[in-house]
């Protein structure tokens, strides 16, 4: 695309050749020739004096103190040319997705396809080799299926969905529209749950079911289980990434975040736009109310209410766990000093 063009997608302001032709995009670092990068912090400007890109998306808010530095060390016939936008990294989003190609899964159904009796599957719909499709199925228009994917009976698939290889939906699962599951996810496994009745572990049969409502992103290999009764329900918006696991009957609200290798055990109600860092944890029964953030490698053991900082474990409000971070810090010296002072 002409560099112009970008201009005018983007509503920005240029400086600089605007006939350009961009052929990709690119990091401030390693950004060529015919691409296009973006910057968005001023102690960045180092960066941008040495990026080999064509042009630099840049913040209007900060033009003047940019532009200023730039001209000292640069001719505009040397640089790149410079686009002014509001915000940066959301306006470099929209020109990433003018260049990003998704996988292809083909057109139509495989012949390979395993498909059950009826189901309802809209014909723009693509399944490529080797899926398993139970009965009952519904899946909705444009969705794309990647190989070796299970789709068990009675489970139901919204419109422009992507699902890569090897994703297994267990029985009764239901997808909301535009959701993506990356490699390996599985939906609707069993939740953990027996009963001990002396001598052994007996099983507690799993009747619920699953349930991502829309717009919801699931990362490679993360486990969602059924509800033991109702539903394991994940709010519209929320994305997962690598490696999650999310008990039975789990309640995640909207717009949450889940980094890799968290874990929620069952029953735990989540509110909406709840950030997990990586590695954290929730015991079960917990509730968790709207926009708490929660530090990597938290272990939440009780409940906390909206916009709650929490970290450490137990987790504890952030400032208070790192008094006594800080204060563990110490420890070494402090005995130190105590056993000088029992010696005196």
């Amino acid at each position: 695309m002409k560099l112009k063009e970008i201009t005018s997608l983007l509503k920005g302001h240029l400086t600089g050749e605007s006939e350009k032709e961009i052929q990709g995009v690119g990091s401030l670092e390693e950004a060529q020739r015919g691409e296009i990068t973006f910057m968005e912090k001023a102690h960045h400007l180092s960066l941008l004096q040495k990026t080999h890109a064509s042009a630099v998306i840049l913040p209007e808010d900060l033009k003047e103190t940019f532009q200023n530095e730039i001209d000292k060390n640069q001719t505009p016939q040397r640089g790149p040319s410079l686009l002014w936008v509001k915000n940066p990294r959301l306006a470099f989003l929209q020109v990433m997705k003018l260049f990003w190609k998704e996988e292809n899964f083909g057109d139509g159904i495989h012949p390979t396809v395993l498909i059950a009796e009826g189901t309802k599957i809209d014909p723009t719909v693509a399944i490529s080799p080797y899926g398993v499709v139970g009965g009952g199925v519904e899946i909705g228009a444009r969705s794309r299926i990647g190989p070796f994917v299970y789709i068990g009976p009675n489970s139901r698939i919204g419109y422009d969905c992507l699902i890569y290889p090897h994703v297994t939906l267990m029985e009764g699962v239901e997808i909301g529209d535009r959701c993506i599951l990356h490699p390996g996810v599985v939906l609707g496994s069993d939740g953990f749950g027996f009963v001990q009745d002396g001598s052994a572990h007996r099983k507690v049969p799993q009747m619920g079911k699953v349930i991502l409502e829309e717009d919801v992103e699931v990362g490679a290999n993360v486990t969602i289980d059924r509800a033991t009764l109702g539903v394991t329900r994940i709010g519209k918006g929320t994305k997962i990434d690598n490696l999650v696991q999310i008990a039975h009957n789990v309640e995640i609200g909207e717009d949450s975040l889940l980094a890799a290798q968290v874990g929620i055990a069952g029953s735990s109600k989540i509110g909406k736009r709840v950030a997990f860092g990586g590695q954290s944890g929730l015991a079960d029964h917990l509730i968790i109310g709207d926009e708490v953030q929660i530090g990597a490698q938290a272990g939440v053991t009780k409940s906390f209410p909206e916009k709650t900082v929490i970290s450490g474990y137990p987790a504890r409000p952030h400032a208070q766990a790192m008094r006594i971070y800080a204060a563990m810090q110490r420890l070494p010296d402090l005995i130190k000093k105590i056993e000088k002072l029992l010696k005196s």
